[in-house]
């Protein structure tokens, strides 16, 4: 009853703190976690401010609070906010992190901020700097000088930004997370000192300390890697541990045998991989762990309460031994209580029913949902072969096919182009290939090369005078693993004809495609097999959100008024594209679609009221 009555004049006091500034404390002492010095429990949802319109913030926190729960955390992706090197954005769209933090204080949450410098989280390299690779002294999570300068600049930065939003300045940020699942990476780097790891974790947590963090520090592992993973004067929390004597026990052997105890990442779904099964997990699951955990005072945090989207090229990618690299989807789903487009779902209903129950005090109603429109087929009366695009870049000449990184670009695609003077036939091998490559003889599509399928060969005639095409994708850096430090895109190593290395005349031409391509005045035209650009206008007399239906489609990227969408791949099991209705204009809409494979020709299309994520088609690809 007491933390009941607490928790009461703690919301009441975050909703205020914008008028009045006034200070309160966050403490971990004597096992417990002290508000203002009043034991307090943390029930958190874990929602990305970047994977969200920054318009629709404020209704996605306020279903935070209508699920019963008092605090929202976030990672903080330093590419997201380092947009070039040395250039930083903190203040535009959904960049805006003070705006997100103050919104969710007018909301009554706490905050809870996790800023890495690695983040995992299915983004876009964990979070990095692809342009940090360009240094060749450089080595990332690594007690490296010029890694952890880097590191000290962004932390700089950041804190900058949120200083005065801390608990202790008036703000809702009550913890800060120091480094993220250090734990896995020790064990799945075991070639390194186990002084070493625990070198740069202890200089990352110092960096925050001098960089002006007031606030507690945490660390998050899974449970059997606390060794690795803990950090002297950071307060250990488990991810996805669903025993609450165990984490008890393991807690207490890394926190001077106390608490509080606290699950930082509780999984209500999971993952998603292009070319894979959606995972589900069920909604009893996860209402009887939370019912467990709030029966033995753990504190938890839903990862993930509500997933967004990775618009853009945002996503990052796995790898195991069937795969040597699986992209993430462009929805992050995530089979979260709140769906992708911030609709409750019947867990989300389930787990608020139970917090009712619980916590005591008042639990606001259920915002109403963001309307939903559909889109009748828009016709696309523009069409243009890539190549009329191309044409008006420059390209880069080299006696070897050069990475992005060397070519200074970070994401999207390059064209690698070789003529031949004589003919030659055999097996073409790019056995550094990433990831995905459209290939072309004379212009003729001849097949596809493919990192997911570990597919780097095939046969290839090349007439006297022919020319070779290697339309190259970058599918999303490795955000997890081993392999993380390995994340060169384009093709890093030789390319092969019958085992001789194709030297000489290499020319590139980068198509980043970070905005939308300009289509005036380019050459009409439309051909099977030809990477292409479709675009078309449609007019509305409503916004709303809605799914663009891509079953028909091939690969490529959509982009609806400038916004980039991000990434679609008929492989499934995503087969729609989700379209925030903040995105749309009442009167004329512009839509832009680039199909890298273009087999199948499209003349529309069109947008639908339900999202299409569980339709895989894995056949189609080998």
């Amino acid at each position: 009853m007491r933390k009941t009555i607490l928790m009461l004049a703690l919301l009441a006091g975050i909703s205020a703190c914008k008028e009045e500034a006034k200070t309160h404390s966050f403490a971990i002492k004597d096992g417990n976690f002290l508000y203002d010095g009043k034991p307090v429990s943390i029930y958190s949802g874990e929602m990305h401010y970047s994977r969200i319109p920054h318009e629709y913030w404020e209704h996605r926190l306020q279903m935070v609070k209508a699920m019963g729960l008092n605090t929202v955390a976030t990672y903080i992706f330093w590419n997201h906010h380092e947009v070039s090197p040395g250039v930083w954005d903190f203040s535009t769209g959904n960049k805006n992190l003070r705006g997100f933090i103050q919104q969710a204080a007018e909301e009554g949450l706490m905050v809870i901020i996790r800023p890495g410098p690695y983040a995992c989280a299915e983004w876009e390299f964990g979070g990095y700097p692809w342009w940090l690779q360009q240094n060749p002294e450089l080595v990332i999570r690594e007690n490296n000088q010029p890694f952890l300068d880097s590191c000290e600049v962004y932390i700089n930065k950041l804190i900058d930004q949120i200083h005065d939003l801390q608990v202790t300045r008036g703000g809702p940020i009550i913890m800060v997370q120091a480094e993220n699942e250090f734990g896995s990476y020790v064990a799945q780097r075991k070639d390194i000192p186990l002084e070493a790891h625990r070198a740069y974790s202890h200089a990352i947590k110092d960096q925050l300390l001098a960089a002006g963090v007031e606030v507690p520090l945490f660390t998050s592992d899974g449970s059997w890697l606390f060794e690795g993973g803990s950090i002297e004067g950071a307060l250990p929390t488990a991810n996805g541990e669903d025993d609450v004597e165990n984490l008890k026990k393991v807690v207490n052997e890394y926190n001077d045998g106390k608490g509080p105890y606290m699950v930082a990442e509780f999984y209500p779904g999971w993952l998603d991989h292009w070319a894979e099964e959606f995972p589900r997990v069920a909604t009893d699951v996860v209402v009887e762990q939370m019912k467990k955990y709030l029966a033995h005072d753990v504190s938890f945090n839903f990862y993930m309460v509500h997933g967004g989207t990775n618009f853009g090229f945002t996503t990052g990618a796995n790898y195991n031994n069937e795969h040597d690299i699986q992209p993430d989807m462009t929805s992050y789903d995530y089979d979260a209580p709140i769906s992708e487009a911030g609709w409750p779902s019947p867990k989300y209903m389930a787990v608020r029913e139970e917090m009712i129950k619980h916590v005591g005090y008042d639990v606001p109603d259920i915002p109403d949902t963001i309307p939903l429109i559909s889109i009748p087929p828009v016709k696309l009366d523009v069409t243009t072969d890539l190549n009329s695009i191309i044409s008006r870049i420059t390209p880069v000449d080299n006696n070897h096919p050069l990475s992005f990184e060397d070519l200074n670009q970070g994401h999207g695609y390059v064209l690698y182009r070789r003529k031949f003077t004589k003919a030659t036939e055999g097996k073409l091998e790019i056995n550094g290939l990433r990831d995905f490559a459209t290939v072309y003889v004379d212009g003729k599509k001849t097949g596809e090369l493919n990192r997911y399928y570990k597919n780097y060969s095939m046969q290839l005639s090349i007439p006297a005078g022919g020319t070779l095409e290697l339309l190259v994708e970058n599918m999303g850096r490795i955000n997890y693993g081993a392999e993380i430090v390995n994340n060169l895109k384009g093709i890093i190593s030789p390319v092969t004809l019958n085992g001789e290395e194709v030297t000489g005349n290499w020319q590139m031409f980068k198509l980043p495609m970070e905005s939308k391509p300009d289509l005036s005045a380019v050459e009409t035209g439309n051909k099977s097999g030809r990477p292409t650009l479709y675009g078309g206008r449609f007019n509305l007399e409503e916004t709303g959100d809605t799914f663009l239906d891509m079953r028909n489609w091939g690969k490529g990227i959509v982009f609806v008024n400038g916004y980039h969408l991000g990434r679609y791949w008929h492989v499934g099991p995503q087969q729609t594209l989700y379209l925030p209705g903040v995105w749309l204009v009442k009167g004329e809409n512009e839509i832009v679609i680039f199909e890298q494979l273009n087999d199948v020709l499209q003349n529309s299309i069109s947008g639908i009221t339900t999202p299409i994520l569980e339709e895989l088609r894995t056949d189609a690809e080998h």
